[in-house]
């Protein structure tokens, strides 16, 4: 059997593709670039802290010495600023000062690395031997993430050595993953799993697919399908042969979501970075946590409160300064240097003997190039959101391993890409994509899903499945009059049509969105009636979990403060139990009732965004017991996909027309 099987007209280098991939990244990197300045040239400290980029006030609880001599700088947060942020160690960062009549990028600052972060404090190495005289003046200080070159300069890296890869293990799997050399699996064995599981068959057969592959395997997890459970699942089996093991994702989220899962599970883990959930499991599987575990901390901590002391005795002798005491401070200064230096080895130590012992080693995917886990090896990585993961990201991990599983689905959100060229040239396919098109005996599909009901699935997997979703029998008719009476009759998915009432859209020139008040005042009267047989009270262990969404900023903000007016529906938002945002920010999630406002309506039939179906995909498949969508069936009805749905709705009777509204 011969070992090509991707064969386009011209002879195929994988080399050539990948180069060309690296040149799209800078393209991506320098546009990247531009919008960070444009964005945070007129950002306040407020909308900054807001996005997770700053932190402010701090103070400076410790400064100590570093590698060649750099000034280290512990800093620290006020206890009540707990909220989420994007600080980790390995990120670039810059200590400034608030300078009454300077602002943006005319603030002084103090650029370095993060090297720790643990709740309100966080460690940065600066570029400086000295604390410049700004940051002792009185001036209020803070800390703002700097441009992440962190993560280009690491896929770049990976990508040039995947590139250079030459008759190793590396090569092998480059070109099964590019399609170049045949994937290869031993025999499936139905006795092959350990550790029992209620997984249904498709998500079974998927897991003896990971342990049956050799190179590659994909899980394919359409919406509702289970996919983290078959993917945990699957971690555990791989542990019992293996080592150690390395899971990884493009986002903090999902990575955090794994530790957890597969902590509760009993594994060994290790969670690499700075994770974005606070829970108290997740934060006991951090590398700090387990290192203030270990038996040696004790002598550890004990080394560094000694240190400190010997350092602050030194800083006695500046002000009354003869032979004596210069003398005496620099015996006191090589001390605390000594005593650091061995804390470091001592901690380095502990770390390696936490790695020698781990099961698994949670990180993202850049962080999977972590100073302290970097030289480390595994037999196999799983990438889960691999069909969301930039593919020059997912050759990070890659490098370090012998087997690679990727688990996604690539019908659902791709990559965000900024620079609209490299999108355009390449840059948004995923490897995931390029693997499961050219190798399709990589990958299994899960078919059983336990989100939504079966008419609300019906259509995502005639359009996106070939058909192949099944409602597990939990969810088939689990409608809203199944959730409570007093809904029915209800449909489970409701189109209700615009065309004739005269609802344009308006476009926001500022910001090149577009919003329809109009469309956008039905949809949240439709919801309003809807929501008038429902008690609150009937329902405190269960209650209704609601999402509008749209595909415009600009009828999002109108939405929000159409919901915000209304006194039944600001309720619900302010109990949570009702939430406004676009598809991306509900990736991941579920609904009981999804409301969508398609928004466009034109003489035209121009859609913009809806064209884009796959995030339509995500949008209408966070619904579990209704799907409402308002439209115009004039404007959509041009495009195949919403003429499909169109034609659905009247197929399962839930078409409508505002007309019924009036």
């Amino acid at each position: 059997m011969s070992n090509t099987i991707f064969t386009p007209n011209a002879p195929y280098a994988p080399e050539a593709e990948l180069r060309k991939i690296q040149a799209l990244l800078k393209l991506e990197q320098a546009e990247d670039l531009a919008q960070y300045k444009l964005k945070n040239a007129k950002a306040s400290i407020a909308e900054r802290q807001k996005r997770g980029l700053t932190w402010y006030p701090v103070t400076i609880a410790k400064e100590d010495v570093g590698f060649g001599g750099k000034l280290v700088l512990e800093l620290e947060r006020p206890e009540g600023q707990q909220g989420l942020h994007l600080f980790q160690a390995g990120k670039n960062a810059a200590l400034f000062g608030n300078v009454a009549g300077r602002a943006g990028t005319d603030r002084p600052a103090l650029n370095g690395v993060i090297t720790n972060v643990r709740r309100n404090k966080l460690t940065l190495a600066t570029t400086k031997e000295d604390l410049p005289d700004w940051a002792t003046e009185g001036h209020k200080l803070g800390i703002d993430l700097t441009f992440d070159e962190v993560s280009y300069r690491e896929m770049d890296y990976a990508l040039g050595k995947v590139m250079g890869a030459y008759n190793d293990r590396l090569a092998e799997l480059r070109d099964v993953l590019l399609g170049t050399r045949e994937a290869r699996f031993r025999p499936e064995r139905p006795d092959d799993l350990f550790y029992p599981s209620p997984l249904n068959d498709s998500q079974l057969a998927a897991v003896r697919h990971v342990l049956a592959a050799q190179d590659v395997a994909i899980i394919h997890g359409p919406p509702g399908t289970g996919k983290t459970t078959t993917l945990v699942q699957a971690i555990l089996e791989t542990c019992r042969r293996e080592r150690r093991v390395l899971v990884c994702a493009p986002s903090n989220t999902a990575v955090d979501l794994l530790t957890e899962k597969l902590a509760e599970r009993g594994v060994n883990v290790i969670r690499m970075g700075n994770p974005s959930r606070v829970s108290d499991l997740l934060l006991e599987h951090t590398l700090d946590a387990q290192v203030m575990a270990h038996k040696s901390y004790g002598e550890l901590r004990s080394m560094r409160q000694t240190a400190e002391q010997y350092r602050e005795m030194a800083g006695k002798y500046v002000r009354n300064f003869g032979y004596e005491e210069a003398q005496q401070r620099r015996q006191l200064k090589d001390e605390a240097r000594l005593l650091h230096e061995q804390a470091d080895d001592l901690e380095r130590y502990i770390t390696a003997d936490l790695l020698e012992s781990v099961q698994v080693i949670t990180a993202t995917l850049v962080g999977c190039s972590n100073r302290t886990i970097r030289h480390l090896t595994y037999e196999t990585v799983f990438i889960d959101e691999a069909a969301q993961a930039l593919e020059p990201g997912c050759w990070i991990p890659i490098a370090k391993s012998s087997r690679v599983i990727l688990a996604g689905d690539h019908q659902q959100l791709p990559p965000t890409v900024k620079s609209d060229k490299a999108a355009r040239e390449g840059l948004r396919e995923t490897l995931f994509e390029k693997c499961f098109r050219r190798q399709p005996t990589t990958a299994r599909m899960l078919t059983v899903q336990y989100r939504m009901h079966e008419q609300i699935m019906q259509f995502s997997s005639e359009q996106f499945y070939d058909g192949r979703l099944e409602a597990h029998a939990s969810v088939r008719h689990a409608g809203l009059d199944a959730y409570d009476l007093h809904f029915a009759p209800d449909l489970p998915v409701e189109f209700l049509d615009t065309a004739g009432f005269g609802f344009q859209e308006i476009t926001i020139p500022e910001s090149r969105s577009t919003a329809n008040p109009e469309e956008a005042d039905l949809l949240l009267r439709r919801l309003a009636q809807l929501l008038e047989s429902y008690d609150p009270a009937d329902h405190e262990t269960d209650p209704l979990s609601i999402g509008v969404i749209a595909p415009y900023r600009a009828q999002i903000n109108y939405l929000k403060d159409a919901v915000e007016a209304n006194d039944e529906l600001s309720g619900l938002m302010l109990h949570r139990q009702l939430s406004v945002g676009t598809v991306d920010s509900f990736q991941g999630q579920e609904r009981d009732i999804i409301a969508i406002s398609l928004t466009r309506s034109n003489s035209h039939g121009e859609i913009g965004f809806l064209s884009d179906i796959r995030r339509m995909n995500v949008g209408m498949t966070r619904a579990r017991k209704k799907l409402l969508v308002v439209g115009d069936s004039a404007t959509l009805g041009a495009h195949p996909f919403y003429k499909a749905f169109l034609e659905y709705v009247e197929r399962i009777g839930g078409y409508r027309t505002a007309w019924e509204m009036a």
